[in-house]
Order: structure tokens, then sequence, then C-alpha cells
């Protein structure tokens, strides 16, 4: 016999928020929230520049969870939905 879990989580109901765009990027403030992998401190460096020197991004807020295996606290996604106009969420490896 064979266990399986399904890893994914269910789908959350819609709060109407996921159909806003952003027309521009230029002077929007630029989330990224570090999982705690390696290298993603490195990707996101690279990412906020190009993002600031070709998008005209008005600032980038980086923030890192304490372990890639746990959520990220809701004070730091409070945090970050007041702040930013956009947050970015990655992996690093």
């Amino acid at each position: 016999m064979v266990l399986l879990y399904d890893p994914t989580a269910p789908r959350r109901p819609d709060t109407g928020n996921a159909e806003r765009k952003l027309e521009t990027l230029a002077g929007k403030v630029v989330g990224f929230i570090d999982n705690a992998k390696p290298n993603f401190d490195l990707l996101v460096d690279d990412l906020a520049r190009l993002l600031v020197t070709k998008y005209g991004v008005g600032r980038v807020v980086k923030r890192r969870k304490s372990s890639a295996s746990i959520p990220a606290a809701p004070e730091m996604v409070n945090e970050l939905s007041a702040q930013c106009d956009l947050v970015i969420t990655g992996s690093g490896d």
C-alpha cells in the first residue's frame, strides 16, 4: 500500500483583487519575500536593480522569511501589502 499526500493548497475564495493590474511600474513600490533558500537574495538584488533602472520602479522593499518551510509571518504580509504596489515571492537554489 502506498499513501500519497497532495501538497497543493486549497483554492482561496476570490476577494476581487486578483484582477487589479498595474498599468506601469514607474514610481511603484515592489516588494520581495525571500524564502531563505540559497541564492534567492542574489537573484532579488539583480532583479531589483533591473526593475529600477529599466522600468523606473520607485522603491524596492526586501524581507526574508526565517525558513523556506514556513509561511511568511502575518506581520510581514501586512507590512508589505500596506507599502507595496506589487509583491514577488520566490525560491532560490
